[in-house]
């Protein structure tokens, strides 16, 4: 199958992880490791390891779609890998800022209060674009755009595309996931 072929039921997770494994054995990696698979359609995560998914959290993309131009708001797709593990100590709630914990803790307050900031918190998992003209490379490079997977003041909005790009997760997921995986670790987008 064509890893880049738009689904015939995009709600069906066994097709995404189909074109997930295609896309990696496209760039000669193996699908039978650990990987990540963002599926933009179900607005999930998966974790994949041996071939099975071994875990699934809801997760908010970019309420603009797939898109992978600098500036565009987009969720960039395709083949990443996680280039830095960043919060290994942090507190839940604890907000990011420039990728270095700002030391300050993020406590719902009241409705509207704060909500329209749009937080770093918990933990950051940083990609890095493998595929050149793709999301590495001028213009459309998910590194320069600062493409993360992490935890979100907006957990209200998870299973709902409403980021700026980056891969929004509940604080207590991103956690679970960051003691799950390791720099180098695939990550596909789809």
């Amino acid at each position: 199958m064509n890893a880049n072929k738009l689904p015939d039921n995009p709600q069906d997770p066994a097709d995404a992880l189909s074109r997930g494994t295609g896309l990696l054995r496209d760039h000669g990696l193996d699908p039978s490791g650990r990987w990540l698979l963002v599926d933009v359609y179900r607005q999930c995560l998966d974790l994949v390891v041996d071939g099975a998914v071994r875990g699934t959290w809801p997760v908010s993309t970019a309420a603009t779609g797939l898109d992978n131009r600098q500036d565009s708001g987009g969720t960039p797709p395709g083949l990443h890998t996680i280039d830095r593990k960043i919060g290994q100590e942090a507190e839940p709630g604890m907000i990011f800022a420039s990728r270095r914990s700002t030391g300050i803790l993020w406590r719902k307050t009241a409705a509207g209060s704060g909500d329209e900031l749009d937080l770093i918190l918990t933990r950051i998992l940083t990609l890095a674009g493998c595929e050149e003209g793709v999301n590495r490379g001028p213009q459309v490079d998910s590194r320069e755009r600062y493409i993360y997977i992490h935890g979100t003041n907006h957990e209200e909005t998870l299973g709902t595309p409403a980021s700026h790009g980056c891969i929004r997760m509940a604080s207590s997921a991103v956690t679970d996931l960051f003691e799950r995986v390791q720099e180098g670790d695939p990550v596909v987008i789809i």
